[in-house]
């Protein structure tokens, strides 16, 4: 139902309804916020990528093609925004950043536990490779399959299989570090016995 509504909203957009692209900006602002915070130092950065996106969105809307859903569409654009701004301007965006820390907005004071145990993420994260740790985060922060990543990232399948699996490795070996005990060592390396 809320597809067949963004298609809707979708078309509209294309033949220049500017009540149908503002539904469409409501809808996909906080989504692309919460993704873009977690990399831009400061909020008018990420304001600025989702402006962008918004207005690729407002003046290709009618090549959408039907390939992926509306959402997977914009996700996709404003990952291609973010990478431009990335490249145009790469001191500007840290995974280290003060950007990042919105993630843990709204945190109580009883919940310490969970904002170190988010912060402790967080740095696992910022080791990562840039596209390794995009695809973590469009998969297990914004709820995309493998198949909508693939299209966001413009890339097979195998390859956002690939990224997960090797993110996962480097975060198996680091996070330990980070919390301050020792990396595992890998089965059959000296001093572990297989």
């Amino acid at each position: 139902m809320e597809e067949a509504r963004d298609i809707d909203w979708l078309r509209a957009v294309a033949h220049g309804d500017r009540k149908a692209f503002e539904r469409l900006y409501l809808r996909y602002h906080s989504r692309l916020s919460r993704f873009l915070s977690r990399h831009a130092l400061q909020r008018h950065q990420v304001d600025e990528v989702i402006n962008e996106t918004m207005w690729v969105v407002w003046r290709t809307a009618g090549e959408f093609r039907g390939d992926s859903k509306v959402g997977t569409w914009i996700i996709g654009i404003a990952y291609r925004c973010f990478l431009k701004m990335l490249r145009d301007t790469p001191a500007v965006f840290s995974p280290n950043a003060a950007g990042a820390s919105a993630v843990l907005e709204g945190i109580g004071p009883d919940e310490a536990e969970e904002r170190e145990m988010r912060d402790w993420v967080r740095r696992g994260l910022a080791l990562l490779p840039v596209e390794q740790r995009l695809t973590m985060e469009l998969v297990y922060y914004l709820g995309q399959s493998y198949e909508e990543v693939s299209r966001i990232m413009d890339c097979a399948v195998g390859t956002v299989k690939a990224r997960m699996f090797h993110a996962r490795v480097r975060l198996r070996s680091s996070l330990p570090g980070l919390g301050g005990e020792r990396a595992p060592r890998p089965r059959g390396s000296a001093g572990v016995p297989e």
